[in-house]
């Protein structure tokens, strides 16, 4: 069965998510059609709001509804939601800690064709380094469907961030979605990978190469980048003794940062980084850009091997 894509997944749970809750109101700059909100629109067209170009404005606005007791879902391209609209996010969300839910649509190299200027590569960073925001990253259709929930009743500021495409589904849904409880996707004993939205996926397949390779990986999903948990990771490591941190996005301020950050202090092990190095990327190919810019399965499997083995040289810059 062909998955469908993440942000068709997200439009279609905030529509239902406004059937169960008329707190929730959606707010959206002009691209309703892009993100998906269009389904909560139809729906609930009382509560639907598009702002247009306007970021800043519609950032500001959902602050103001969110003192009135409503739930505020604001949308737009996560470029724009964490650089246009930066400073309403830093002085109005999260300084008064309001209950507005930032969503990043287009997160990565998801807008691929629309080249650097669309693609968002530093979101999860600027997003992190705000005092009182919770960052999450689900990795398939149904992460994505329990995050909605999780996140409009989780209390304060959250920012979600969506990708454009299509992922397979990751195995085992079965338990609940928590906001800063990462999931345990396979044991292994040799080396730890631990990833982020649609990297998930290619973690569990280098996972599965490494282990013809005579490497026993595990595989965490950290779909909560803050907050990190600290206790499955230290956990995890403390058996591997090493860990490769995977994700879509510059290896400079997101889940590898937030991991080195939290193993420096209590548990100082051997670490590689997969991701976007310091540079801009490209229009073109979606599945050629991340291969291009060091998110192919053979990358992961090539860091890990190299950890295992110390061979790695692991300079972040490009």
């Amino acid at each position: 069965m062909k998955p469908i894509a993440m942000r068709d997944a997200y439009g279609q749970a905030l529509a239902e998510l406004g059937d169960e809750r008329e707190d929730v109101i959606v707010l959206d700059a002009d691209v309703s059609n892009s993100t998906r909100t269009i389904h909560f629109a139809r729906r609930h067209p009382d509560r639907f709001f598009n702002l247009g170009i306007a970021e800043a404005n519609m950032i500001s606005i959902a602050a103001g509804l969110s003192t009135c007791g409503f739930v505020p879902f604001i949308n737009t391209f996560a470029f724009l939601a964490t650089l246009r609209a930066a400073d309403p996010v830093n002085s109005l969300v999260a300084y008064n800690e309001l209950n507005v839910k930032v969503v990043g649509s287009y997160g990565g190299l998801s807008d691929s064709y629309d080249g650097a200027s669309h693609q968002s590569i530093n979101d999860i960073a600027v997003m992190r380094s705000l005092p009182n925001m919770t960052v999450v990253v689900p990795a398939d259709e149904m992460g994505v469907r329990a995050a909605v929930k999780a996140v409009a009743d989780f209390p304060g500021p959250v920012y979600l961030r969506v990708s454009r495409a299509e992922v397979p589904d990751l195995p085992d849904h079965s338990g609940t979605f928590e906001i800063g409880k990462a999931r345990l996707l396979r044991s292994g004993s040799d080396v730890t990978l631990v990833a982020t939205g649609i990297t998930v996926h290619r973690a569990l397949c280098a996972a599965s190469e490494l282990s013809q390779a005579g490497i026993d990986a595990e595989v965490l999903e950290m779909h909560t980048i803050k907050p990190l948990d600290s206790e499955l990771l230290l956990s995890s490591v403390a058996r591997t003794g090493a860990v490769v941190a995977v994700e879509e996005h510059s290896i400079i301020g997101g889940l590898g940062s937030a991991v080195a950050e939290a193993l420096a202090p209590a548990l100082p092990t051997r670490m590689a980084f997969v991701g976007i190095r310091d540079t801009f990327a490209e229009s073109g190919d979606y599945e050629s850009l991340l291969c291009k810019y060091g998110l192919a399965v053979s990358d992961i499997t090539s860091a890990a091997k190299k950890l295992v083995d110390g061979s790695g040289n692991y300079d972040i810059q490009r």
